[in-house]
């Protein structure tokens, strides 16, 4: 037993630290997939239309089973549930490379994007239950940087495994991954801090911040409530249309390189990372901003939303501005800075999101995951139907692919906009501890 006054114990940062490799792995495992596309089209005989559905089957898929998940993760307990989801996914990531033809590949990535889904939300409920309210914008932070340098790593980790070992032992290698975390957090972890032996009292007193134990069972999901508040459905809708935005990279920029700008894999999966690094910058970033701009504003709600708005028509110029560079580094240099400044953002949802679901987190924030599945499903439909049309029209390169740029750029202004609508509105229950 520790003595009363002992300093406070830092497990939770050890929670900080599996949260992060959670994100790598899922990132990692996710993204993967879009640097493996022109190979796969080749020797699958698909059409850019074929390739989309796939991504769009993966994404159908983990939006249909974000809120049971999140559900799973109310009642039973986050780590039961993010055991079962990693195991799921690196199984499915491995079997990718098994597929012999549009409709196993079909059925496969469906498998996958169910299997995946609920990994946020969970891990929601886990940051809700081990850190206290001034933390959380830097945990949000530091997790969601690991998820992009997950995403800015797949890119050139892929590239160079299918170069020595081909596309399909490359999908097992990554599957590899989530095994190993899999095992590690079901022996580490525990739902409650109060459960874990590496936690004393000083510590469990600073994460609860007064509040007493969690609720096992948080109760009927009050659906009426979240349906129709204001401050659930905005949210959600931010995320539909950010997804929207973000998916162009994650599923279809290294395509545009090759066949727009005429790269070569290697050299464009560099590219992409150079993009995406401006997401690990921004989530960095944003983790602390988010805690600042709470600590320092008599009304943090409006501060939150001053930030976003900025930051996402920012991002919408850094998308009009490299949709129109003739150099390809330069192009991908300004995207990451978009993407950047985009990703600020997202601690900052997250701080609003956590507290806007109260005891009822892994639903509500399935629910407004879940909405923002639609805007990445449309995104890539979108693009490879779009890619394909305008090659029927005997289009190619850059006049086949950069008007679908313009697109993003609406959307971007779309989402300033409907971030200076957000007010918190709270669930009935939403001031109790999550």
């Amino acid at each position: 037993m520790t003595a009363p006054d002992a300093p406070p114990s830092r497990a939770r940062f050890a929670v900080a630290g599996w949260l992060s490799g959670l994100a790598v792995v899922l990132y990692l495992d996710r993204f993967c997939f879009s640097q493996a596309v022109k190979t796969m089209q080749a020797d699958l005989g698909l059409s850019k239309t074929e390739i989309g559905d796939v991504m769009v089957a993966f994404t159908l898929a983990y939006g249909l089973f974000e809120i049971p998940t999140g559900r799973l993760g109310d009642r039973f307990g986050p780590r039961l549930v993010l055991v079962r989801i990693v195991l799921w996914w690196a199984a499915f990531t491995a079997l990718t490379g098994v597929a012999w033809g549009f409709a196993s590949l079909l059925v496969i990535r469906f498998l996958f994007g169910a299997g995946e889904a609920g990994a946020y939300p969970n891990a929601a409920r886990v940051i809700g239950r081990w850190f206290p309210v001034g933390e959380r914008g830097r945990v949000q932070g530091v997790m969601l940087t690991a998820a992009q340098f997950g995403a800015f790593a797949a890119p050139p980790v892929m590239a160079y495994l299918m170069a020595g070992i081909g596309w399909r032992w490359a999908f097992a290698v990554f599957g590899l991954f989530g095994v190993v975390w899999a095992v590690g957090f079901w022996w580490w972890f525990r739902d409650d801090p109060g459960d874990h032996p590496a936690v004393n009292a000083a510590e469990l007193a600073a994460i609860r911040d007064g509040a007493g134990p969690p609720h096992a069972d948080p109760g009927p999901v009050p659906w009426r409530a979240i349906l129709t508040n204001r401050g659930v459905l905005v949210l959600g809708t931010i995320q539909m249309l950010g997804a929207f935005y973000t998916y162009l990279f994650f599923s279809w920029f290294p395509a545009y390189l090759e066949d727009g700008r005429g790269m070569a894999a290697v050299d464009a999966s560099w590219l992409v990372s150079l993009a995406l690094f401006g997401g690990v910058a921004g989530v960095f970033l944003g983790g602390f901003v988010s805690d600042r701009v709470t600590a320092r504003s008599a009304d943090p709600w409006r501060a939150r939303r001053r930030l976003a708005v900025g930051c996402y028509l920012t991002a919408a110029g850094c998308m009009f501005a490299g949709a129109r560079c003739d150099d390809p580094v330069a192009m991908a240099a300004v995207f990451g800075a978009g993407f950047w400044v985009m990703h600020v953002t997202l601690p900052n949802w997250w701080s609003c999101a956590i507290p806007q679901g109260g005891r009822h987190v892994g639903v509500v924030f399935g629910l407004m995951n879940g909405m923002g599945v639609v805007g990445a499903m449309v995104s890539q439909g979108f693009v490879g139907r779009f890619a394909d049309w305008q090659a029927a029209r005997g289009l190619t390169g850059r006049a086949q692919w950069d008007p679908l740029f313009d697109v993003y750029v609406v959307v971007l202004l779309l989402a300033a906009g409907v971030w200076s609508l957000y007010r918190f509105r709270p669930l009935d229950d939403a001031r109790a501890a999550v």
